[in-house]
């Protein structure tokens, strides 16, 4: 539509992201105007898919695989920027394999370096979080609960990023909190270049501007959290190439495994948290997958590559379910008491601490803490 957002496809993070825990999502991403046009400052459709690609690849591909990358994509002109992509030694009209990173981007952003991980100043995203409609086969229903706006205001160096997470390290150490510059009116700012700005439903079922500790919320997934590629979630789990580039559907998704991982992803998380939540208070797949109290492999690998089903088994709520999740959600926009949490909760918790205490939580004793958790996937040897 000439605005230059695009919408794509991607695996919903784990637990909170299901929409069998609460919510449906979309996101849209678009970068500056120079990756929209080509080097005569002319538009062209040609050069944002490639500058796409190339993005994609670096923030989805294997960090580890370097020149050896080989990054599926849409149709690519590559006579637009005179490059060859897939490295097949011509130009051509139809190119679907990115080989390796080019050094920069093309067209009006050839200046630009691409680096891996890294998204390039002006890039935005536009995650808007709905409510459950178990009729449409996206579950995606038009009433939102929040619209979430980020854009990277200042690409940082390597140095710079260092620095940055030394000093959370160091504030965490000596028990300070987090200060974000900005405002609510502009949205708050994180230490690596991020600024990001929150609307959540009023109780009226308007979108209204969140308070600035209602941002906070926004700022602690994106600031602080380990697992996320430079700072966000989505892109970096998108679909590769041409499938991946249409509005948010979960149809034909496998549970791929992450990056590094031999099982697939939602099985090792079932495995691992014992339960499809992180409270362990989703009843309904509680009782689908883990009957009698054990996780039952076989059924959840229905959805692995090569199974009968997919990702939509695994994640997807029943009528009665989605309808309860949805009153909940309105009942708390009616309270506007989203200092308490946001997710809807059908029940109280049950399982989660009355009082906490520091100390040891037996999990390292158990041999039940992790570090291998990845955000990016593999998607090898899966037809999309």
């Amino acid at each position: 539509d000439g605005s230059g957002w695009r919408a794509f496809r991607y695996k919903p993070f784990l637990g909170t992201f299901w929409p069998t825990n609460g919510s449906a999502d979309d996101v849209m991403i678009r970068l500056p105007d120079a990756f929209r046009q080509a080097a005569d400052g002319a538009p062209s459709r040609a050069i944002y898919q490639i500058n796409l690609a190339i993005l994609e690849a670096a923030i989805a591909g294997d960090p580890a695989a370097g020149d050896e990358l080989r990054w599926p994509t849409e149709a690519l002109d590559e006579t637009a920027a005179g490059v060859d992509l897939d490295g097949d030694g011509a130009l051509t009209r139809g190119a679907v394999t990115l080989a390796g990173l080019p050094v920069s981007y093309v067209g009006g952003a050839a200046g630009w370096p691409v680096r891996r991980g890294v998204y390039p100043e002006g890039a935005e995203f536009l995650h808007s979080v709905r409510y459950l409609d178990p009729d449409a086969p996206s579950l995606i229903a038009p009433r939102m609960k929040e619209l979430r706006y980020a854009k990277k205001v200042k690409e940082l160096d390597r140095w710079a990023m260092i620095q940055a997470y030394e000093r959370e390290r160091d504030e965490k150490d000596e028990g300070r909190l987090p200060v974000y510059t900005g405002s609510p009116l502009v949205g708050l700012r994180n230490a690596f270049g991020w600024q990001l700005q929150g609307f959540i439903e009023d109780e009226a079922g308007r979108l209204r501007l969140q308070t600035h500790e209602e941002h906070l919320f926004c700022m602690g997934c994106h600031s602080t959290i380990g697992v996320t590629v430079d700072q966000t979630f989505a892109f970096a789990r998108k679909l590769p190439g041409a499938r991946g580039w249409a509005y948010q559907d979960l149809a034909g998704v496998p549970d791929v495994p992450q990056l590094g991982h031999a099982r697939p992803e939602a099985l090792v998380y079932f495995t691992r948290a014992g339960a499809g939540d992180e409270f362990r208070s989703n009843d309904e797949l509680l009782a689908r997958f883990f009957p009698n109290g054990q996780l039952d492999e076989r059924e959840v690998l229905r959805a692995a590559p090569g199974g009968d089903l997919d990702l939509r088994y695994l994640v997807t709520p029943s009528r009665a379910r989605a309808l309860a999740l949805n009153r909940a959600a309105m009942v708390r926009a009616r309270h506007q008491d989203y200092i308490h949490g946001r997710d809807p909760v059908l029940a109280p918790a049950r399982n989660v601490h009355q009082v906490i205490e520091n100390g040891s939580t037996g999990l390292a004793e158990q041999g039940r803490t992790y570090l291998d958790g990845r955000l990016r996937l593999d998607w090898r040897g899966v037809e999309l």
